[in-house]
Order: structure tokens, then sequence, then C-alpha cells
């Protein structure tokens, strides 16, 4: 976790980021102080004189703390770079009180103490630096410059005779839904897909839109409740949209287990998914008809407002976990055939989903943390392992923010393999649905990925990782036939 050191540096001067969720910090209030941290703000810009300071990198601006008293506002005396290096800032230290935006704490005319070199931008930066990270490097014989055209090219035939399977994704721009039901232009997704080697995409539409926003200062948080069955018709207009682009583009749908063991890249294929179960609002009949209507065979229960199913990693708990609801929509998923996905959920929602559940669990899109901040999207060696547990999945997204480029989004996904073991490891791209920008940004960089990963592990791992292990959850969730 990162430190505040307040005052000139000497023994017993640091205080932990969680001085400032017990109030402990207020006594600084007026001091000159210095904080190490990572800055985070709206947008893309390279660098900026207004952000947020935070204990560890995020993977978007919607996995901000919840909690106004978990940051730092910073403004400062010079450009902060906001392109995920952890900087040293030094400032004066504000308690706030009554803030607009309800920010607790702040850093006035900070300036930059130091900002060390960024990581992964080249194999010789991960190889120094993964004593101090506890990331596993492959040796020098294993493409220590990343993948060379002609590893590309095997890599290409290496996804040509397996099914890649992406378990997250909005590409398309399925996400466009209009209010009024018109229909926004899609971008290509099936030729990508075709041309990088994605067998089949879990394309995801979203549920609580309607009811959440991106703040002023970045955060994704519901700002209201829906009206009474609200969620529920803009849900249905997002399946319309999904099948639109389906049909669109020349893609097949993925309806059972047969279906996605013989999904290939040459025909790509969508498995429908939705992410959040707000749509069923308290009642498990709108289920059974998205399963019917709209072939749903992936649903992930939260997404970013509590609901009735249970408790998310990115607000304060109101259910202690996973709620009698939640639970019973697990055992109807399992009966239907379609695969349950606990991601944004809270570890003790996802240690009583493991509990409910006869089948494995998916948790689509995270990476992993030895130093959660409050209400981080990123989990624990421990969440993992419950996933892990019950023969599920755990899908690897590819923030800039968290993992620069591909080489260290592959030492992500590296790092959750040596605690889970690699057949419990996926993709999840959240393609077209990260805030910022994408280490993996488009399926055409699919054989680049394949021969990062054949350079760390065997063939059949890499294969499990690219899909082989998500098509073995489903196939034991979906119909057969």
């Amino acid at each position: 976790m990162a430190m505040l050191r307040f005052g000139a540096p000497g023994p017993g001067e640091t205080l932990a980021w969680t001085a400032l969720l017990d109030g402990s910090a207020d006594r600084h209030d007026g001091a000159t102080v210095t904080v190490a941290g990572w800055p985070v703000t709206a947008g893309e810009a390279a660098e900026a004189r207004y952000c947020l300071l935070v204990p560890e990198p995020v993977c978007c601006r919607g996995c901000l703390p919840g909690d106004p008293s978990a940051c730092i506002e910073v403004v400062a005396a010079m450009p902060v770079p906001l392109d995920g290096r952890e900087v040293t800032l030094r400032g004066i230290f504000r308690r706030l009180r009554d803030d607009p935006c309800g920010w607790r704490y702040r850093l006035d005319g900070a300036t930059i103490v130091s900002a060390p070199p960024r990581l992964g931008l080249s194999r010789r930066h991960l190889v120094a630096a993964a004593s101090l990270l506890c990331w596993p490097v492959a040796s020098a014989a294993q493409a220590p410059d990343g993948p060379t055209a002609s590893h590309a090219a095997e890599a290409a035939s290496f996804l040509a005779g397996r099914p890649a399977i992406d378990c997250h994704s909005h590409a398309g721009r399925v996400l466009r839904v209009n209010q009024d039901g018109g229909h926004a232009p899609f971008t290509p997704l099936a030729d990508p897909m075709r041309r990088g080697g994605l067998a089949v995409a879990c394309l995801a539409v979203v549920s609580d839109s309607p009811t959440h926003r991106v703040t002023p200062e970045g955060r994704i948080r519901a700002f209201r409740e829906p009206e009474p069955g609200e969620l529920g018709a803009y849900v249905e207009r997002g399946f319309t949209r999904l099948h639109a682009l389906v049909r669109d583009q020349g893609l097949r749908i993925v309806r059972n287990a047969a279906d996605l063991a013989a999904a290939r890249a040459e025909t790509p294929s969508v498995l429908v998914a939705a992410e959040g179960a707000d749509f069923l609002e308290g009642d498990l009949g709108p289920l059974e008809t998205a399963f019917r209507r709209a072939a749903l065979r992936h649903l992930q229960l939260t997404h970013y407002r509590v609901n009735a199913l249970g408790d998310i990693q990115t607000e304060p708990p109101v259910h202690g976990g996973l709620t009698a609801f939640g639970a019973a929509v697990i055992r109807r998923c399992e009966a239907l055939g379609i695969v349950v996905d606990v991601a944004h959920g809270t570890e003790a929602l996802v240690r009583r989903a493991a509990e409910v559940a006869g089948k494995p669990l998916v948790l689509s899109h995270t990476s992993l943390t030895t130093r959660p901040p409050p209400y981080t999207r990123r989990i624990t060696p421990d969440h993992a392992r419950i996933v892990a547990g019950t023969g599920g999945v755990i899908g690897i997204w590819p923030p800039v923010s968290v993992f620069p480029d591909l080489p260290a989004f592959v030492d992500g996904i590296a790092r959750m393999a040596d605690i889970v073991g690699p057949a419990h490891v996926g993709i999840g791209s959240d393609m077209m649905g990260l805030v910022g920008r994408s280490a993996l940004p488009d399926y055409t960089a699919l054989p680049d990925l394949a021969a990062q990963l054949l350079a760390r592990f065997t063939p059949e791992e890499a294969a499990g990782i690219l899909g082989g292990n998500y098509l073995r959850v489903a196939r034991a969730c979906l119909p057969r036939a």
C-alpha cells in the first residue's frame, strides 16, 4: 500500500492510507506533506493539474473509491503525469469540510517529488522490476523482447484450431442503446474476430445504465433509483440492439454447449450476456423470458448499483453479501442453463454464491491485488481462490492504468495463474466498456497476446487461458443441446 509521509522524512513519520479512513490524518491539516500514490482523472489526458490520488492503480474511473475519504483531491502547481505511474507529490494538506463534491482531503500547490519510469515499456524494464513487484518473469530464452512476426504467425495458427473466447465484451458498440428505440451505428465486430482468431465473444448488455453516471470526479455511481419496470424495458431494448448487431454482421448465437464447443473464428459467434441482473426487479420471471426470447446464457449478478441480489465492490455493503433473492437467481440460472458471473460482487457475495452454486462460477473481468484499497474492483488472492474452488474461471482485463502494455498484461495473467492455477484463468477484455485505453485495444491483437502467452505457458495452459477454461465452465452450465 502506498504510504503518506508527513513533514520532513524521518523515522516514525509515515502513515498508511488507512489513516485517511480512520480520520487520524485530520491532525495534519495545514501541514506540508509528501504523499505517494497513483493519479487518476476523468478523460484520457496525458497529464493534468487537477486529479485524484489513490493508493493503488485503478482499472477505470468506475473503480475509484466509493468513499471520498479513501482518495485525495490534488490541485497541482505543475502538470502531473497520468500514464499509469506511481508518483510522489508534496504540497499543503487540507482537511475539507462541506466540499460540494464530497472530498475530505486535498493537496494544494502540489509539486512532483519523484515519478519512477513507467513499467512494461520493454521486457528489460519488466525484468528489472520483477523482484520489487513479485511479477513472474520468463527466462531470457522466452522471447525477451516480445513476439516476432514469426511468433505471431505461429500464434495465429495456434488460435485457428482452438476456440478463443472473450468472457466479457461490449464490442461493436452494443451499449449504444437509445432511449427512443432508435438505431445507433455499429462498429465492426465480426471482421476483427475473424482476423484476430476469436471464436466467441460473451457480448453483454448493461442493465443499470439509466441509473448510474460518471461524476465530474470520474467515478461511476448510481444517482437515483429506477422507476418500476424501467430497467426491464431498458434491457429489452439492449437485447434487441444486440440481436440486430448479430444479424447485421452475420454472427452466430451460442445457445447450448454444443454450439460453444463447435465455435471457431472463421464463423464467429456471440454468447448473449447481461451485466447486472437489475432488470429482474426481484422477480424470476424476466430471467426465464430473457433465456427464451433473447438467448441469455451468461448473467452477471451485480454492476454499479447495490441491487436486490447483493452488494458491490465499489459501494459500502448493504446486504452483507448475497441476498436470498440472489441465491434464488443462481439456482434458477443453473436450472435453465445460464452461466453465473460474480464480477463486481463483494468477496462476501462471492463466498455465499460459491456455497449456493452447484456449478462453476465465472468472475469475468478483474485483476489481482495483494494491497486492496477500499472499494477497488480488483480482487485479493482469497477472493480469487473462492471462484477457483468452484471449478470456475477468472477473466483478467487489460486497462492500461493497471497494465501499460501487452507484456504487462500477460504478467498480470501469470500472477493470477500463480495464485489459482492456469486452469482457472481466462481473458475478459471489457472491449469498448473500459473508460480509458486498453492494452488489448482490438481483437486483431489476439495473435500477439497468444504469442506472449505461449512464451510463458505450455500450449495446453495458453489454450485454456485463451478460451478453453471458459469453455470448460460454460459446457458445465449451458444446456447440452
